[in-house]
């Protein structure tokens, strides 16, 4: 398989997870009070928004890639 064709098939496939999740999330743990042996921690949660148009470019720009790598003809 060629490389184009490898990437336009990674690129189709984040392009559908950017439509489908609009962003990414993690979590994160904060230190709240420590107090000699006792120590409370707390849970934050960040969600990093992906616009649609970026998935959209990732999944035309991997539709391309994969029409120009079946058309470049065979290569051993």
């Amino acid at each position: 398989m060629k490389s184009a064709t490898l990437i336009g098939i990674v690129l189709i496939v984040l392009g559908f997870m950017g439509f489908a999740y609009q962003g990414l999330s993690y979590k994160t743990e904060k230190k709240v009070l420590d107090v000699g042996p006792f120590e409370a921690t707390k849970q934050e949660t960040h969600h990093i928004p992906i616009p649609p148009v970026l998935g959209a470019i990732a999944l035309v720009g991997g539709i391309a890639l994969v029409i120009s790598g079946s058309r470049g003809g065979s290569s051993v």
